[in-house]
This record gives C-alpha cells, structure tokens and sequence, in this order.
C-alpha cells in the first residue's frame, strides 16, 4: 500500500493520525450533563404555566387565605403571558451581550423573587406583580435557553438536546400539577421556587457557549467548553476552524444590526419561526389544556379534576419524551406532519361531538370520545407542534441574528397564547363549542401544508448547512491541498 499526502498534512491532520492511532470520537456524556443541569431552570419556569390549574381553583374558593374573583384569576393567568411577551425581547439581546450561560443564571433571580411575592401576597395586586414578573422571566428562558441548547450540541444530537427544552416545561407543569394536588396552594411557591436554587447550584459550572465565545474572539475559551463537552480525548480544533471561519466570513460582510435584520435571510428565516409559533399556539393547546376540566364535564366524565389535570401533564410528558428519542432519528419535518394532521382529527372529532350534543342527540354512549380525543391530542402536541418549533427556531434562525430574532420568536408566541385564552370564551359563546373547535382543526391542516412544502429538514446537518440549504448560499471553503490517496 502506498500513500502519498499533500504539503499541508501536518496542518491538516489530526494529531491522533500522526502518531498512528484512530480519531476519537467526541462524547456525549458532557453535552447531556449540561443539558440536563440548563433544563432544571426550565423545570421551574413551567411551573409556572402549571401553578394556575391547580392554585386558582383554590384561590376562587370564598374560603381561601386570599380569594380570588372570576375576573382576577383570569388576568393572574393572562399576566404571565403578558410578562412573557415583554420578556422574549431584552433577552435575545441580553445572549449577545453577556453571554447566553448568565444571561440564562440570571433569569432564576426574578422566578425566584416572584414566588416569595406569590407566598408573601396578602392583596390581589402582589400576585399580580408576581405573576407579571414570573412571566418576564419565562419568556426570556424561553429565548435564551434554546439558543444555548442548540449551540453546545453535536450536529447528530442537537435536535435531541434541542427538544430538551419543551420535555423540561412540560415536565415543570407536571411537578407544579402534582404538588398542587397534594399541598395547599399557599405552600406551592415554596415548591417551585426552590428548583431555581437547585439550578444555581447545578449549572453554575457549566460552560459557556463555544458559538458565543469565538464571536466575542476567546478562541483559547472556546476550546475549552468544547472540550468540556466533547471529551478530552477528542480532537476539537477542526470544529473551532469551522466556527472560525463562518465568524470571519460573517465579520467581512459585517452590517448594522438592523440592517443585518432586513436582510432578505433574516426576514425568511424569521417569518418560517414567527408561523411555527403561530401554528403551535393557534392548533388550540392551551384551550384544551385550561378547559379540559370543562371538555370532560360537559362530556358526562366522572373524573377527578386534579386526576383529568396529572393525566393529561403525564400524557404530554411522555410524548415529549418520544419525540427527544425520534427527533434526530426521523426528522422534524415528519413529526410536524403527522403531529398537525392528527391534531386536526382530534379537534373535527371533538367538533363534531359537541355539535352533535347541541343538536340535543343522546351522545351518553360516546362519552369517552372526548376524554380520548383530548388525550391523543396532548400526546401528538408534545411529539411534533410542542418541541419543535423552540428547536427550529434556533437552528434556522441566522448567527448574526440568532439571540435577538429567537427573543422576538417567543416573545410572539407568548402573544399568540394570550390572544388565543383571552378569546376563545367569547368565540365560543358566539359560535359554539363545535364551531371554534373545528376553526381549530382547520389551523392543523394548514400547519400540514407549511410542514409540507415550506419547512426543511434540518436532521443531522450542521448550523451552517442550514443555512446555505435555505438561501442558497454556499461558504467560501478554504483552499487547502487534499491528501492523494492511493490503495
């Protein structure tokens, strides 16, 4: 066998090569540790989407420490969206500025000052400076977080790592559920709010982004997180001159940041993330969510209401759960489709029950179909239309305007959530329970039709092939001299 290699062998190859012995492969096992330990702060922020279903039933009761009004417990529930509308923004600034590793320690701060507030409030006015200011911490951990998971992951595991964040929210309603079940709700904000201490203490070691550090120019920091999270063994140098050489080409065709911001790239590229969010939002997860309670009494269901509530927190779990396991293996794309398309078969159903039972049909025979339909509803939300669109956003979403377009994408969502529970009770007197759900069903299928012919399939390829998939553009490669091989 003879080999003949190029003049630049010694720059080009792998130490490991030189001395005889087989590349490394990196290890996963930091990268999930970093993971895990970031996710805990997103533990506590969904406890904060789930503290109302069990808390407000409580607090309306005349018999509460403080109660609560109908009206007032819907704008408790409507000013966390509120909050985390406003939240999304300064935070996708705020990754770019100090770093995404403290912007993200930061944000236990104000989670953890909203639930003193919650334990402390003796007056309606303080839950709601506590529930304004858990919801500024929320939808900030929403921008922020997903940008970290997705910059520290290997391309073969990023979606995996990156579905990371909404199996943790979801797993933090679960928690908030199941504690409220059990302890009173004067005690549920000492529950919660300890999680963000637990995520100060796990994570405060961890290391920053190496997408964030050669950006900023601290190469010699940049090897460092990486081989913290690849693995010492693991050559990393060729992974850096890739991001180095994507920074560079970046830094020659450097613009301000709102005119970076209207480029045509930029503006698609948010467009497909702002439509993500709108279809996650507008499927009608946070109406059957928060009238589920309704959906199964008025369908003649027996059940426990805070039963029903862990059922469907278990049932979304485990779905995300499913989906962190398939994302990297079947793709985005397919899980989106098959996701929208059985959501909408949920909603017709239901639909169509409820117009059934206005119509004054006996429909006792059919009782279970709803507890049925809300279920498999929850369970593909938390396969597809959960997840991945916080994955997606982070991963098409341009470099230059990653950090700031991620805020603007959750600080949309958190809109689309308050927009979408504030009207669908006066749509529904209006038109019907079978009328909204089936306007519901119809956003599905034109969700299919996006996933279809407008999203990409971004499994398996790197940042930068994303990129030039979904404009066309092809980096500038650095012309070296390639090793001639002959067998």
């Amino acid at each position: 066998m003879t080999i003949k290699m190029g003049e630049t062998e010694a720059d080009e190859s792998h130490v490991s090569m030189i001395s005889g012995e087989p590349e490394r492969e990196s290890s996963r096992t930091p990268q999930y540790l970093v993971a895990m330990a970031v996710s805990i702060i997103l533990v506590a922020a969904g406890t904060n989407i789930g503290w109302s279903s069990p808390a407000l039933m409580e607090m309306r009761s005349p018999n509460a420490t403080l109660p609560l009004t109908v009206e007032e417990g819907s704008w408790v529930g409507a000013l966390l969206a509120i909050g985390a509308c406003i939240g999304g923004v300064p935070a996708g600034s705020m990754v770019e500025h100090i770093g995404r590793k403290w912007t993200i320690m930061s944000l236990s701060v104000p989670q953890t000052v909203a639930w003193i507030l919650m334990h402390c409030a003796t007056t309606v006015n303080m839950v709601y400076i506590a529930r304004f200011l858990a919801g500024i911490a929320l939808g900030a951990v929403c921008a922020a977080v997903p940008v970290y998971l997705v910059e520290i992951a290997e391309d073969s595991i990023r979606g995996t790592l990156g579905s990371m964040f909404q199996l943790m929210l979801v797993n933090g309603v679960m928690y908030a559920y199941i504690i409220g079940a059990i302890f009173p709700y004067t005690e549920l904000p000492l529950f919660c709010g300890v999680l963000n201490i637990i995520f100060v203490v796990l994570f405060f070691k961890a290391p920053e982004s190496p997408v964030y550090l050669m950006q900023k120019g601290r190469r010699d920091e940049a090897e460092d997180a990486l081989i913290c999270l690849r693995g010492k063994k693991y050559n990393v140098h060729k992974e850096l001159e890739a991001m180095e050489e994507e920074i560079n080409s970046k830094k020659a065709e450097k613009v301000p940041f709102f005119q970076e911001l209207s480029k045509k790239s930029s503006v698609l590229s948010l467009l497909v993330c702002l439509t993500l969010m709108f279809f996650q939002q507008l499927s009608g997860i946070n109406v059957v969510i928060f009238f589920m309670e309704s959906i199964f009494h008025d369908a003649g269901s027996t059940l426990d209401p805070d039963i029903a509530t862990i059922i469907a927190g278990v049932a979304q779990t485990l779905a995300t759960l499913g989906s962190t396991v398939l994302i990297d293996y079947t793709g985005r794309r397919v899980l989106l489709q098959i996701s929208s398309v059985v959501m909408a078969l949920c909603l017709a159903i239901l639909g169509y029950y409820f117009y059934e039972k206005t119509k004054g049909s006996d429909v006792t025979q059919f009782g279970s179909i709803p507890v049925i339909a809300v279920v498999v509803f929850i369970i593909m939300y938390g396969i597809g239309f959960g997840p991945i669109p916080w994955l997606m956003s982070s991963e098409i979403l341009p470099p230059e305007v990653k950090g700031p377009g991620a805020g603007i994408a959750a600080s949309f969502k958190w809109f689309c959530s308050f927009a979408v529970t504030k009207a669908f009770q006066p749509i529904n007197d209006a038109l019907g329970p079978a009328t909204s759900y089936w306007i519901f069903a119809s956003i599905c299928v034109t969700a299919f039709f996006f996933s279809t012919f407008v999203i990409i399939e971004t499994k398996g390829k790197s940042l930068i092939e994303i990129q030039e998939e979904m404009f066309g553009k092809k980096g500038k490669k650095k012309k070296t001299k390639k090793s001639n091989a002959v067998v």
